[in-house]
């Protein structure tokens, strides 16, 4: 009995898993100057990016719903060509 303690303490300890030290949490005053930071370092589109993007985004909604339209038409045909026939 002694022996699986000493095995099991021993397997505890050496997990290889290392504990880091609680940090303390910074000030809400230094929470929003690192937010600001981050949000300095972000790229932004242009309103011409912004509009190609978003016509892109129409187009392919566009296609999607008359791919799904026609998939659906199929189908529908096949679904009752089947019922139908039995």
């Amino acid at each position: 009995m002694k022996a699986m303690a000493e095995e099991k303490g021993k397997k505890e300890a050496g997990s290889g898993k290392a504990v880091e030290p609680a940090r303390p949490r910074p000030s809400i005053m230094e929470f929003v100057a690192q937010v600001r930071q981050e949000v300095a370092k972000v790229t932004w589109p242009t309103r011409q990016e912004t509009t190609v993007s978003t016509f892109a985004v129409f187009v392919m909604l566009a296609m999607a719903a008359v791919f799904f339209f026609l998939v659906d038409l199929v189908l529908g045909y096949v679904v009752k060509f089947v019922m139908n026939l039995v």
